[in-house]
């Protein structure tokens, strides 16, 4: 209270009332400020990667050329999905009861839930990465020539991979938002262009296989040192001492969230791999540029996600529900009207940085109309599947991804042969807009929240007659 009443004071008189609130989220120690402040470290992290991201695929577009960069980005896509995924769910797992037992100062399970996830995160995906190789070697005539080295390659990747996500995990649960978040999202794409740039001049070919090679050295960098300074970080915060594991409670919260979590990716990524199964390498350069350049928009939605779960885990623990629905509904304003300002803006400049790749990539700019309106429809309801998640709602976050997922398969195999990458373009956007509806559909039904941006969130709990007793 006092930084906040020193810092008041040094600003003009007609502005104190109105910075009150930003300076409460920067100096406040209560868990709204720190879910406020884990928000715009997160918007502030995501914003640098986004930029760094879009400077590393201009750079390697064009080392790269068309042909090898649609390979490099179909391979790159896919391993990073399937590294994700199998995780099976354990890494949001960490997010969803490591607060709780914070609460409870329930050390014993903390350090329990910290180390089986990592183990459980390094065991999955090696099984799954010897499965992927062992398929690679049966089925060799049936994957085209060029995907196979980097796909080699790229499954070597998936171990770091899952283990970046559960210690990116156990840092959002702890709202270190610049740990959690910088390794993956800043450290491995500068890393990634630094080792591509340096193995090119160092004579290797300007190929997808050299790219990969760069991201297998840039993962493994980045996870091990990650790895320490998140041991490190706990050690200081919990002293050393027995561990408890729940691991059937654990892994039963964990494989509906896998569901969840593995469908929502799918919706979110799968565009790409699917126009590299039925298009050409140079087809897939060019979606890959638009979708990433759109992506400049994901990122506000993101941050938002990242700061949302551990309050939205904490308020329902506490049982406090009209406070749940209230915060809620700010996470809908702030995923919406950001992303609104930033797709305008990139929309505007699109034509413009789409030829940064390449003359040819700008045939993608009406791509980007078609997907931020996906986007957008988003956005307006907000962070609804983490809501449903932190409130013990997987089940039915499932069934809501299942029949997104279907239906963006349906649009998929029917637009893409039809229209191309256009048709791809609109299968993800009309996919965004079905998984938005049910997801506000689901929220009011079973939590009595409208999560939508012009709505009052609390009012359907009240009309209801809910309290902070009633669940």
């Amino acid at each position: 209270m006092a930084v906040i009443q020193s810092a008041e004071r040094l600003l003009p008189s007609g502005l104190r009332g109105k910075a009150e609130p930003l300076l409460r989220a920067l100096a406040g120690r209560d868990p709204h400020s720190l879910a406020q402040r884990m928000a715009l470290a997160a918007f502030a992290i995501r914003i640098a990667s986004a930029a760094i991201a879009f400077l590393t695929q201009i750079v390697l577009a064009r080392v790269m050329g068309e042909f090898e960069y649609g390979i490099f980005v179909f391979v790159w896509a896919l391993i990073v999905i399937v590294g994700d995924m199998s995780c099976l769910g354990f890494h949001t797992t960490v997010v969803r009861f490591l607060p709780d037992y914070a609460g409870r100062s329930a050390h014993a399970e903390i350090r329990g839930l910290t180390s089986t996830a990592r183990i459980f995160a390094m065991l999955s995906s090696t099984t799954l990465a010897a499965a992927g190789f062992l398929c690679l070697i049966l089925f060799r005539d049936t994957v085209t020539d060029y995907y196979v080295l980097p796909l080699f390659i790229g499954l070597f990747c998936m171990p770091m991979i899952a283990l970046g996500d559960v210690l990116e995990s156990t840092a959002r649960a702890h709202s270190w938002a610049l740990v959690a978040l910088s390794p993956t999202y800043i450290v491995r794409p500068l890393l990634i262009l630094v080792f591509m740039v340096a193995a090119v001049r160092s004579g290797a070919p300007h190929t997808a296989l050299t790219a990969m090679v760069a991201a297998l050295a840039a993962t493994y960098l980045t996870t091990v040192v990650q790895f320490f300074n998140i041991l490190y970080r706990l050690g200081r915060r919990y002293v050393a001492g027995p561990r408890k594991v729940e691991f059937s409670l654990w892994i039963q919260a964990a494989l509906p969230i896998f569901l969840i979590e593995g469908i929502g990716f799918l919706l979110t990524n799968s565009d790409v791999i699917v126009v590299g199964l039925f298009l050409d390498p140079e087809s897939v350069a060019v979606y890959f540029a638009a979708a990433k350049t759109m992506a400049l928009v994901h990122f506000v939605f993101f941050s938002v996600k990242a700061a949302a779960a551990p309050r939205f885990s904490a308020l329902f623990a506490a049982g406090d529900r009209v406070a749940l629905a209230r915060f809620a509904g700010e996470t809908v304003r702030w995923s919406f009207w950001p992303s609104l300002a930033v797709g305008l803006c990139v929309l505007a400049f699109g034509h413009l940085l789409l030829s940064l790749f390449g003359p040819a990539f700008t045939a993608g700019w009406e791509l980007m109309f078609i997907l931020f309106s996906g986007i957008l429809a988003k956005a307006l309801v907000g962070p609804g599947e983490v809501l449903l998640t932190m409130s013990g709602e997987q089940r039915l976050c499932v069934v809501v991804y299942a029949v997104a997922l279907a239906a963006n398969i349906a649009f998929n195999v029917t637009l893409i042969p039809l229209f191309g990458i256009e048709g791809a373009a609109i299968a993800t956007a009309g996919a965004m807009v079905v998984e938005a509806l049910l997801l506000h559909a689901a929220v009011r039904t079973k939590l009595s929240i409208i999560l939508f941006a012009f709505a009052n969130p609390v009012k359907a709990s009240l009309i209801d007659g809910t309290d902070h007793h009633d669940r």
